[in-house]
């Protein structure tokens, strides 16, 4: 079985803006985020984004648009030797739509992470920002890591968590 680094997207890997990033020119990748990260890479673990998208059902940005966002990103880690294997993202809001399974803190998307890369939960771990990111984690089985926006992610603090320190 594979093990994971599961991240959320605002806040953890671009700035968050305290709004919905409907704009490619407004998404800014914390670059301070990839050094960590890539250890982490080398050591074996898939880097999975988990993200909840709401804008897309409020209509305030496309997939397309997201699509777009998630390309930038992934050329970042890239071009420093890191993968990001897959962006799974919850295009619903609570008030369109009603109730889905995916959506954060619920952990749908992370049990398909699981189940689609044969991901050990029990070796992995979820780096988020808001307490829902931990609540998602902990219902798939992964530990949560619970980080300030825009916080840099501490490659030894993730590697305490994963050794159950």
């Amino acid at each position: 079985m594979n093990k994971a680094i599961f991240l959320d997207r605002d806040g953890v890997l671009n700035h968050e803006r305290f709004d919905y990033i409907c704009k490619v020119e407004d998404f800014e990748v914390l670059e301070y985020q990839i050094p960590p990260l890539k250890r982490l890479f080398d050591e074996g673990y898939l880097l999975v984004v988990i993200t909840n998208q709401g804008g897309i059902a409020l209509n305030r940005y496309t997939e397309d648009t997201l699509a777009e966002m998630h390309e930038i990103l992934f050329n970042k880690f890239e071009e420093h030797g890191a993968e990001i294997i897959h962006a799974y993202y919850c295009p619903h809001h609570p008030t369109v739509g009603g109730d889905c399974l995916c959506r954060k803190p619920k952990s749908g998307m992370l049990l398909d992470a699981i189940a689609d890369y044969n991901i050990d939960p029990a070796l992995s771990v979820m780096i988020g920002d808001k307490p829902r990111d931990v609540e998602a984690a902990n219902g798939a089985g992964v530990k949560g890591i619970l980080i300030a926006p825009d916080e840099q992610i501490v490659y030894e603090n993730v590697k305490a968590v994963l050794a159950g320190e």
